[in-house]
């Protein structure tokens, strides 16, 4: 099953209020935290033997890469946000 059919009534309720980009790129952003958040808790368990207060490093990696993506979402749905809005105001 793919994203589209999992996800389903998030995509369809998240589309309609935020129009099919936003809607699909905040969808994704849940993912990634939801994502986040399994990794963090098991990097409560899987520490870095030179750091024990720290997560192992592939662990580090794929947060570290997790977290970028998140942020490059939200950068673009900001965009996206205000090319709307400007182009709403433009037109009155």
């Amino acid at each position: 099953m793919d994203v589209f059919d999992e996800k389903r009534a998030e995509l369809e309720r998240h589309e309609f209020m935020m129009g099919l980009e936003r809607g699909r790129l905040a969808v994704a952003l849940d993912l990634l935290t939801d994502s986040l958040i399994l990794v963090g808790q098991h990097g409560v368990y899987c520490t870095s033997s030179r750091n024990p207060s720290r997560p192992a490093l592939d662990l580090q990696a794929v947060l570290s890469g997790m977290e970028g993506a998140k942020a490059l979402i939200q950068s673009v749905m900001e965009e996206l946000k205000k090319s709307r809005e400007q182009g709403v105001g433009s037109r009155e």
